[in-house]
């Protein structure tokens, strides 16, 4: 079978359409046959991914970023029934923050990760939905979010510096919400300044809001908390920031919990989003699953 590569040329601020020139010979030299669909919209890689597994293709693989490949996962899940195997998916990291890439531990470099999709070996990897939207690595409601809005607002920074000058503008805002969480075996209801739900553990290029989230243990992973004080806030925000000892979920008024399900309610509306596209600007209810080992993924 033929693989069908799912281009985001306008990834990394239209960075993987300036580089696909480069990476296209080197899948081939590493002996994968395949032909290439590009997206020309935000969104389009759902239909896209949808028509190339109707059509047979095997593998799917992505050249973009995060939000490409949630796009891709959604079309893939909508193209087969709950019980349906998937083809197998692989990864070219053309995206700014690949997150999902890292939190797989591979190597970022092109060729390597060509050599790793012509292997053919996959790992059954979990997936998870919220309110019937898939997401592969992070979705989250509160002030996560609203630095996605605002990050999307910026057009003077590029990278991960424009996703951390955002977190401190979404800080600056200071917006709270109440809330209802139930999981599966606990609740709490109060207020909350951000729900970060988690399969891997990073997300925005350098926050670790859910550092021991596992990929493929069939859990997802959830932190929640609530600061009153913008200063307190700031200064929690570099602990988001460390992968192990000492991040943020150690201190006081955080929680991060392993679960299967999770529903939210909020009493004023928030903006969410799953693997950093946004989804919804005004989302009052969210429920949260995971789908253990639902995808076959391209890895070492």
């Amino acid at each position: 079978m033929v693989a069908r590569v799912i281009l985001n040329p306008y990834s990394a601020r239209w960075k993987a359409g300036e580089r696909w020139p480069e990476v296209a010979p080197l899948l081939r030299d590493a002996g994968v046959e395949y032909d290439v669909v590009q997206s020309t919209k935000k969104g389009e890689g759902v239909a896209l991914a949808e028509a190339a597994v109707r059509a047979g293709c095997s593998p799917i693989i992505v050249a973009g970023g995060d939000g490409t490949i949630g796009d891709v996962i959604n079309g893939m899940m909508r193209a087969v029934d709950d019980d349906t195997p998937l083809p197998p998916l692989g990864i070219l990291p053309l995206g700014t923050a690949n997150d999902l890439f890292d939190n797989l531990k591979m190597s970022r470099n092109i060729r390597e990760a060509c050599a790793v999709i012509a292997a053919g070996n996959t790992r059954m990897m979990d997936i998870c939905s919220v309110n019937g939207r898939y997401f592969a690595n992070n979705a989250a409601l509160g002030l996560e979010p609203m630095v996605t809005v605002l990050q999307e607002r910026i057009t003077w920074l590029r990278g991960v510096p424009r996703y951390l000058y955002a977190a401190l503008q979404a800080i600056f805002l200071g917006t709270s919400w109440q809330a209802e969480i139930k999981w599966d075996d606990g609740e709490y209801v109060g207020p909350i300044s951000l729900v970060s739900v988690g399969n891997g553990a990073r997300t925005g290029g350098l926050f670790y809001m859910t550092p021991h989230a596992d990929l493929f243990d069939g859990k997802m992973t959830f932190m929640f908390g609530y600061v009153r004080s913008r200063l307190r806030m700031l200064s929690l925000l570099p602990l988001t920031m460390k992968s192990g000892e000492g991040n943020v979920v150690s201190k006081d008024g955080f929680f991060e919990i392993d679960t299967a399900s999770l529903q939210i309610k909020l009493s004023q509306a928030s903006p969410a989003h799953a693997d950093g596209e946004l989804f919804s600007q005004e989302l009052y209810e969210a429920d949260y699953r995971i789908h253990p080992a639902r995808l076959p993924l391209l890895s070492k």
